[in-house]
């Protein structure tokens, strides 16, 4: 089952009501589930913020004053009831940010803790039973001579409804599980270098690393689908994470391409409508086609490593996953070179899982000599490993799922501040 990420609790923050320079918004994340949905902003501070309702159609907007938005910073895709995010300055400095909903549902927006910067704010938006009636408009005897700006509407508090998990019910420290996945293994010796550096070998390293530093963190509990140089079909890799009940599951993969002087990482996760680009539809395909050099036929197989079809309940798990990719892959910059910017999207078939956020994560070009040589050290697989870890844990300290230590951790933080004050 999935675990439903919820951002939890409200903290207080201090507001710098007259700070000189303009807040940066730097991020929008989408967290879709069924009939609720999260909208969540990483702003570089905190402001006060107004939020409101306009119908036909049904809209939440959020005015942030003197605030602009980060070059390069886009929305995220439509998911669920949320059919599209749209940004826009205005001539005071005012960003307004709308969400268009495919229907009336209430709202409540409210701060979240972060374990770096200042806090993200963040707008539940409930489920449309819970919808908002605009306040009624008296008749006129004469039609009005222009039309009227949109009123603000009061809008109730609904906190989040977290769907529980089997395993993980609400007052236990219940581990969050990380599923990590070394490429290709057996007589599938992925792509090799230039010195003949095999990349099933330098996945399983940095895997072992990935999954000795998880270990490591209290409240986290790694899973290797693979800790031997072994050959796992592709849905065998997903089935093994899904029977450890895993919340996140991390594909480690080195790159490879004609052009040696390529260099650099990037992150990738399951497409709704194909590929980001045709670099991104290129890679799935080769990583699909693991099962056949592993001489695994494809008839039979319930997996169609040709088209990977997504459906309306793959919509929450890969909105979670865009979230934790774009964490992890800001850790790899900070640590070295970054090949793609942005969080990637094809139809990689071992990412198509409903039960987990998954991504997957291109270390490195081996096809670049220089690349090679540092993947076949342990510090560099050291480095890469602790930046894939950082990212997330960045991602479950501001997501935890319920049930688990994170989650006792971000209630208990919430418990010992005063409740957030009111904001216009």
């Amino acid at each position: 089952m999935i675990r439903q990420f919820f951002l939890l609790g409200a903290v207080t923050f201090a507001v710098a009501a007259h700070a000189s320079a303009p807040i940066e918004l730097r991020d929008i994340a989408l967290v879709n589930a069924g009939n609720t949905a999260s909208v969540s902003l990483a702003l570089s501070d905190v402001l006060p913020q107004k939020v409101f309702t306009l119908s036909s159609p049904a809209r939440v907007v959020i005015d942030l004053r003197r605030t602009r938005l980060r070059r390069g910073v886009r929305a995220p895709h439509a998911a669920g009831i949320v059919t599209a995010i749209r940004t826009g300055a205005r001539a005071d400095g005012t960003l307004r940010i709308v969400i268009e909903l495919n229907s009336a549902v209430a709202a409540h927006s409210h701060w979240v803790a972060r374990a770096h910067g200042p806090g993200q704010l963040v707008i539940d938006l409930g489920s449309a039973s819970r919808s908002v009636t605009a306040p009624a408009v008296q008749p006129q005897v004469a039609p009005p001579q222009s039309t009227p700006a949109p009123q603000a509407v009061a809008m109730p508090a609904v906190p989040p409804q977290p769907i529980r998990a089997l395993h993980a019910p609400q007052d236990t420290d219940q581990p969050i599980v990380v599923a990590v996945d070394a490429g290709h293994g057996g007589n599938d010796p992925g792509a090799i270098g230039h010195g003949g550096t095999r990349e099933k070998d330098i996945t399983l390293a940095i895997a072992r690393a990935l999954a000795q530093r998880i270990d490591s963190e209290p409240g986290m509990r790694a899973v290797l689908t693979r800790n031997r140089d072994e050959f796992v079909e592709l849905g065998d890799r997903i089935e093994r994470a899904k029977s450890a009940k895993a919340d996140l599951f991390v594909s480690v993969h080195a790159d490879s391409i004609r052009d040696a002087s390529i260099t650099g990482a990037s992150v990738y996760v399951l497409s709704e409508r194909g590929a980001t680009n045709q670099a991104a539809a290129w890679l799935a395909d080769r990583e699909n086609s693991a099962d056949l050099k592993g001489g695994v036929p494809l008839q039979g197989k319930n997996v169609q490593l040709d088209s990977v079809l997504i459906d309306l309940s793959q919509t929450a798990s890969i909105s979670a996953s865009m979230i934790a990719a774009e964490r992890v892959l800001i850790a790899l910059d900070s640590v070295g070179e970054v090949r793609k910017p942005r969080v990637q999207q094809a139809g990689f078939v071992v990412l198509k899982s409903r039960a987990m956020a998954s991504m997957l994560v291109e270390t490195a070009y081996i096809s670049n000599p220089q690349e090679e040589r540092r993947l076949r050290t342990s510090a560099e697989q050291d480095k890469l490993a602790n930046a894939i870890f950082s990212g997330i844990r960045t991602f479950f300290e501001a997501n935890p799922p319920p049930g688990t230590r994170f989650a006792q951790l971000r209630r208990g933080l919430a418990r010992a501040t005063p409740a957030n004050p009111s904001m216009p």
